[in-house]
């Protein structure tokens, strides 16, 4: 790790401003940063401390939805009874991430700035190609090893999988972001690989996160994070699906239905062909499981990754028939 200058902000501007320099980077619980620049990836000039920032970690819920702010930490969220009652996905997400011991210090506004990565991206000493790192160096992993690595919105310039469960269910809920000035919906705000996978994220120099917005709805309080990973704990998604569920007075047909991927593309991936494939249709298991095999058109696997092209759809189908039980 080489020499760095630190800063601590006494106020928002001033976070965002000195944001703003070059090679200058935020640190709130710091469980990413550090992580990376311990692998010599993250080679920040500057470190911009926000963590005594006022007002940033508040919690609010009312009828229209919450707010979360920035500085939230994860287990603090994950545990709050209304996010539990309200937006169960959301809790479940935030439970199902990282080690208890990351959630206690990591943020809301860290965890949705984490890298897309892969051991290829965090491994600079033995793979000196990654788009990602230096632009225009190649793609390590394609033709590597890629159990791991995403099917879906990838392209020849990188492969990598996004991590993160958190993010997976705000895109499901059409959750937005305050980013000072401007407002961004969370699905907006991950950016495609395309030609520069550098480029991960829809934030502009002195722009910061403040806060996470979620809109209330009926298919919000019925949601679920359902994860499927190699091991329980400390493990990124080999699929998961954030899932909510409203439905008619009959109890039998669908009035609203969301659908967000995890662990299978290069950012959360909203599933809409599902939703508009089963909205107004009555909720059964046949009806389900055909329409969940929409949620991985376009996929692509690069080999020792094509299990999940099977895998995504069967978790998709299991949230929804699970939400439907609790009819």
């Amino acid at each position: 790790m080489r020499d760095f200058s630190y800063l601590r902000a006494g106020s928002i501007d001033t976070a965002r401003q000195a944001a703003a320099l070059p090679g200058a980077m935020l640190l709130a619980g710091g469980t990413t940063l550090i992580d990376l620049a311990k692998c010599g990836v993250a080679q920040p000039d500057t470190l911009v401390d926000i963590t005594h920032l006022k007002g940033l970690d508040r919690i609010e819920i009312g009828e229209h939805g919450a707010t979360i702010g920035a500085l939230a930490k994860m287990s603090h969220v994950a545990d709050h009874a209304d996010i539990k009652s309200r937006l169960p996905a959301i809790s479940e997400a935030l439970w199902q991430a990282a080690s208890a011991q990351i959630r206690n210090m990591a943020t809301i506004g860290g965890n949705l700035m984490q890298r897309t990565r892969c051991p290829y991206f965090r491994d600079p000493a033995n793979f000196s190609a990654c788009n990602k790192r230096q632009p225009g160096s190649g793609c390590s992993a394609i033709g590597g090893v890629t159990r791991g690595h995403a099917v879906l919105g990838t392209s020849d310039a990188c492969i990598a999988m996004y991590p993160g469960d958190l993010a997976t269910a705000l895109v499901a809920f059409d959750a937005a972001m305050h980013l000072g000035e401007r407002k961004l919906l969370v699905d907006d705000f991950f950016l495609l690989p395309g030609s520069t996978p550098d480029k991960e994220h829809a934030i502009e120099p002195g722009e910061m996160i403040t806060a996470i917005e979620i809109p209330g709805s009926a298919a919000a309080r019925r949601s679920t994070y359902l994860k499927i990973r190699d091991r329980q704990s400390y493990e990124f998604a080999a699929a998961s699906a954030a899932v909510g569920l409203e439905l008619e007075a009959d109890g039998r047909t669908i009035r609203d239905l969301r659908v967000a991927l995890g662990g299978v593309a290069t950012k959360p991936w909203r599933a809409r062909a599902v939703e508009d494939a089963l909205k107004g249709k009555v909720l059964e298991p046949e009806a389900v499981r055909a329409a969940s095999q929409l949620s991985v058109e376009g996929a692509v696997d690069h080999g020792a990754n094509h299990y999940k092209i099977e895998l995504a759809p069967r978790v998709v189908a299991r949230a929804i028939l699970k939400l439907g039980e609790t009819a």
